[in-house]
């Protein structure tokens, strides 16, 4: 099961101005802390989420830089390509990295993670899913927001465009699910979004 998607920006390797932002957060299911004894509440719950999902972006960051470094790629200036020009996301660089109990989440996840350009889409999921069902889902997840929403255009504004992501959202990962989907469904999906969703 997913527990949450994030989109959040990444920093350049070496990039010393600015700090890592989660610009959008979706969490399904509640976090089990029954040996926590302080007192749960809204305002708690959604604090300690909050936490945990800048704890996890910037954990997704600086994998993304140690591998860009690793692959001896320079601090790119991640503006450059133009926002009209496709995404070869087959090329974009992911990953997968396990968080152990506690840090920050009370059980163990896994993370999966694809940086686009500047963008990080990021998922947790329980530590025994399937990571190339998660990170087929994650590409496809990326691709449609994308296309439908043009993230990487300047000036997108990501709170004016929640419920169309949560409208993606409900359509290709419901309740956290990762689902098995041939070309022609997702092809169904899409259709159904669009319609109810016109750009």
């Amino acid at each position: 099961m997913v527990h949450a998607f994030l989109i959040h920006t990444l920093r350049a390797p070496k990039a010393e101005e600015g700090l890592c932002r989660v610009l959008y957060s979706c969490f399904f299911g509640a976090e089990n802390s029954p040996d926590d004894p302080r007192p749960r509440g809204p305002e708690r719950d959604r604090l300690l989420r909050k936490e945990q999902i800048l704890a996890t972006a910037r954990q997704v960051e600086s994998m993304w830089q140690l591998q860009q470094q690793a692959c001896g790629r320079p601090g790119m200036d991640l503006q450059s390509q133009s926002s009209d020009e496709p995404v070869p996301l087959q090329e974009a660089p992911c990953g997968a990295f396990r968080l152990a109990a506690g840090d920050p989440f009370q059980e163990p996840r896994t993370v999966v993670w694809l940086a686009v350009l500047s963008l990080g889409f990021t998922l947790v999921l329980d530590a025994h899913e399937n990571l190339l069902l998660a990170e087929g889902t994650l590409r496809l997840l990326a691709r449609l927001l994308l296309d439908h929403l043009r993230l990487l255009v300047p000036g997108a504004n990501f709170l004016l465009r929640a419920d169309r992501i949560e409208g993606i959202l409900t359509r290709f990962l419901p309740h956290g699910q990762l689902l098995f989907l041939n070309d022609q469904f997702v092809q169904g999906l899409e259709k159904e979004f669009s319609a109810a969703w016109p750009r």
